[in-house]
This record gives C-alpha cells, structure tokens and sequence, in this order.
C-alpha cells in the first residue's frame, strides 16, 4: 500500500505504528489516531522525510495559528480572550443599564446629603435684547435672545450675613413663618457688590406650562452666560454696542431692555425613590403689576407666577445630536459628580446621569453650564402646587409688598444707579 523508501524517517516509522493500531482496533476515529500520534499526523498525508514532518508539525503548532488555525473540534484551537470592543461571538458589546446596589447607593451619600426644600431664594430680573439694527422693536420678531437674572439672598427672616434671627415661639410667629424660607431678604441699594448669574434662554420666549407635545411638557434649553460679584460689569456686557464688519460696515447692537422683576426660589421636592428627584426653579414677579402687564411679557412668554423643573446636563457625558454640544470646560467636584450624577452607578455611560436636578446652587455657578427648563405649572396656585408648605403664598405676597418699589429703585439694586438700561416695566415694546 505504501512504498518505504531508504530516508524514511523516524516519524514516518510512527505513522506505519498509529496505522497499524487502527486497522486492528476499528473503535478508533481518524481523529483520535491524529490526535494520538506523537507527530501529530494526518493519514491523508504521506510523510516520507524528517524535513517534511517538522514542517507539519510547525504549521499545526498553536503559535502559528495565524498561519494556519486549527480546525474548529482541534484540542489546538486558541483560547485567548477576544479582541477589545468585541465579544467572543464577534459581535459588539451591548451597553447595560448599571443598577446602583443599596450599598453602592448608601456610599455615593455619604459624601452628598441632598437638602429637601428650600435651597436658594433671591431676586430675578428678565431682560431681552433686540436685534442688531432694532432700536425700536414692535413684536417678538424684533427680539435676539431672552436673559434671565439669578441674585441670590439671604431668607427674609434671617440677618443679612444669613444667619437666622432668634424669634418668639408663639402660634401666630409659626403662620407667619409658612413657606419664609422661600422669601429673599429686601435687596440691598447702591450695593454692586452681589453674587450673580446670567442664563441665556434657548428661544426668545419661555416654556409654556399649558402647551404639550404628546404627553411630554415644553422644554427649553438654556446655558449660564455669565456669573460674578459684580453687577457693573454686567451692565457693561447689557449694554448697546457699536462694531465694524468687513461685509456690512458699521453695525449697532442695542442695549438690553428690561422686562420684568421678581423673587425666585430653588425647591428640592421630596422623593420615595432617587430616580424622582425634582429640584423647581418657581417665581413671581413684582414689576410690571398686573394692572401694567402687557405685549412685551405676554409674548415673552412670562407669567405673573410659574414654576419650572430645572435640570443640569453632566458636563462629562457624550455629546449627542439633541440639545447643546457638551462643555468640557465645565468641572463639578466629586461630591456632585458622585452623588448628583451618580458617576459610575447611574444612568449608561460611565459619568452617570445625562440630566440631573440641580441639587445644590452650586451647580449654576459655572459659565458654560448646561440647563433644562421643563415647563410645569404657570399661575399663583401653580407655583404653589410645585413649591409646596406655603412657599408659594409667601413669594406671592412678597412680590406683592416689592410692587412699591419705584423703577429707579429697581435699578440700584442692580447697577447702584439709574444705569443706561432700558426698561419696559409699562408693558409697551421700547
């Protein structure tokens, strides 16, 4: 059957014994007698030199597998993990909600306790600004872009280093004091020395709490703009500027109007699980009254009160093609990242939630930031339906008590003066 030549090597001599063993044992699978054979051998093959056996032998060794890989049943076949970004099935690996544990829960708090209730209160002033060549704007489709101002204050009942003044414990002491924790302390005149923070609407009008698509709310973008100590500085940035093009010549950008003034409040809403936080930005306007409100707040989108939901987009999380590119210049501490966002315990992706409540006031206090207004309920009634134990009454009657205030008023507890500010409290387009 097979001629034995004169260089008939060793291996060779070991295949005619394997072959030997097959033809009386009949058990045996081609297989098991390629696998049993100390040269590894293929019957199929004929091996007549030591030459071609070690060539074989190099061919079906694990290490040259890329050469020439084993078959699928070979006991040689690599175990070696699968490449990065596939599975051992070759396909892409699918992304997996991560379930935060109690435990995983229990330690991402203990370095953030989240406050329920009252967080900030202070002043909102709502300004627009028309668009370039508009010195006389007649309608929204004169308007550029819609600002909103963001004062924080101390609460009403507190000194104004923020430590609460001592009080009588008495029935009557408890009504007053419902929902005070919601009223700002009167602002302060002639003082341009005061913390603030400037947020760019994405539309010119702001969310409206009865409009719908579907089931889903309204919801606007917005981006904190700017955010100091100084209010005169502010000012400069409000008002109107000249500027050449190469295209259009001598440009005029008009200064800011002024169109309304009120108290605003920062309300975390208590929640049974994590995935119902809710932090409410609500507010209520003193100026104009509501005898003055006209055209410019009407279509503007204002309200004598309402309340929004607020939420601030993870500066860490990938961009994706609905709302605002993500800000890489934004950079939150640990502690919010951990324990607002969940980072590595929430959400899909490894920096946790894509949106979270605004937590803490802290987060508004970087330029760049990413915002979210969710419209939820316009009206007095509404604002305290969302704000909840009064807040809302007590803001109300506050603003009330602040429509005494004078326009010029107004102003110096902005700029410390008059300023150069346009204002449109009467209602009328300016």
């Amino acid at each position: 059957m097979y001629s034995l030549r004169p260089e008939l090597s060793a291996a060779g001599i070991d295949f005619f014994f394997a072959l030997a063993c097959v033809s009386r044992d009949p058990k045996w699978s081609s297989q098991e007698m390629t696998m049993s054979s100390p040269c590894h051998l293929n019957p199929t093959r004929m091996v007549t030199t030591r030459k071609q056996a070690e060539k074989g032998e190099a061919a079906e060794a694990p290490d040259n597998l890329s050469k020439r890989p084993a078959p699928d049943d070979s006991a040689l076949k690599p175990t070696s993990p699968a490449p990065p970004g596939e599975t051992e099935d070759g396909e892409p690996p699918t992304k997996k909600v991560k379930i935060e544990t109690p435990e995983e829960e229990s330690a991402r708090r203990d370095e953030y306790v989240r406050q329920i209730g009252t967080t900030e209160r202070g002043h909102i002033y709502f300004f627009f600004r028309p668009r370039v060549q508009t010195d006389n704007p007649s309608s929204i489709d004169d308007v550029k872009n819609l600002h909103m101002l963001l004062v924080p204050r101390p609460p009403k009942f507190s000194t104004d280093d923020g430590v609460q003044a001592p009080v009588e414990a008495s029935e009557d002491m408890e009504l007053v004091q419902r929902g005070a924790d919601a009223v700002p302390a009167s602002a302060l005149l002639d003082d341009v020395e005061q913390h603030y923070r400037m947020i760019a609407i994405g539309k010119k009008t702001l969310p409206d709490p009865d409009a719908r698509r579907g089931k889903r709310k309204e919801s606007f973008w917005a981006t904190v703009t700017g955010v100091g100590d100084d209010l005169n500085s502010l000012e400069k940035g409000m008002g109107e500027k000249t500027y050449e093009t190469k295209t259009r010549g001598t440009r005029h950008d008009p200064p800011a109007r002024l169109a309304a003034r009120g108290c605003y409040a920062l309300v975390n809403a208590e929640a049974p699980t994590p995935s119902q936080e809710t932090t409410y930005l609500g507010y209520a306007l003193s100026h104009p009254t509501a005898a003055d409100f006209g055209p410019v707040q009407t279509a503007l989108g204002l309200q004598r009160a309402a309340a929004f939901i607020l939420q601030v987009k993870n500066p860490q999380a990938e961009a994706s093609d609905v709302g605002p590119s993500t800000n890489k210049h934004v950079a939150y501490p640990p502690e919010i990242m951990n324990g607002v966002f969940g980072r590595g315990t929430r959400g899909r992706e490894p920096a946790g939630l894509r949106f979270a409540p605004c937590a803490v006031p802290e987060m508004l206090d970087q330029s760049g930031t990413e915002l979210l207004l969710i419209a939820v309920r316009g009206s007095e009634e509404g604002l305290e339906e969302s704000l909840g134990e009064g807040r809302g009454e007590a803001m109300t009657e506050a603003s009330e008590v602040d429509q005494e205030l004078t326009v010029g008023e107004i102003f110096r507890e902005l700029w410390g003066e008059d300023g150069e500010i346009p204002e449109a409290l009467s209602g009328e387009w300016i």
